[in-house]
């Protein structure tokens, strides 16, 4: 007998991770991926040091679970650790940021509800993600090595070394 099933089930591996603030993020259960109306839910990774960056949500609560590692959540500048197997509660409005303390990669998983009216409402940064200053820097430094190549094209300097 087969058995129909109306739950969305969905792998973190079918995901795409959204690195733009920092991490990698993936929304496992939302109104993308399985439709859903009253809120979201995903996994966070950060490797030691990452961060995701500071932001609050106008319209939502926040709840957080670290199942690997340990992490250090800044509450609007107030700094609580949370380790493996332990909760987090963030109220509507509160800036935080999602900071790796630990010494080996950290895993969360956040739930966020009720929705925003607009996906786009939804999240507001208050800081630059260090993978855009990251981006930023490189893109800084391939420019400078380019024109450096430029300006040296022809005059011997990239010449193999006598």
């Amino acid at each position: 007998m087969t058995v129909i099933s109306c739950c969305g089930h969905v792998a973190a591996c079918d995901v795409p991770a959204d690195r733009r603030r920092g991490g990698e993020l993936r929304v496992l259960l939302g109104p993308r991926t399985v439709g859903s109306t009253s809120g979201f839910m995903g996994v966070a990774t950060l490797r030691p040091g990452e961060k995701i960056a500071e932001h609050y949500h106008p319209y939502s609560e926040e709840f957080l679970c670290v199942t690997r590692g340990t992490i250090t959540v800044d509450c609007d500048d107030e700094p609580v650790v949370v380790a493996s197997d332990e909760g987090l509660y963030i109220p509507v409005g509160m800036r935080h940021r999602l900071r790796n303390t630990g010494a080996g990669d950290a895993s969360v998983v956040f739930h966020l509800g009720p929705l925003a009216p607009r996906p786009d409402l939804g999240h507001v940064d208050t800081e630059r993600a260090d993978t855009e200053r990251a981006d930023t820097e490189k893109a800084t430094a391939d420019t400078e090595r380019a024109d450096t190549e430029k300006a040296t094209a022809g005059t011997g300097d990239l010449a193999a070394p006598q």
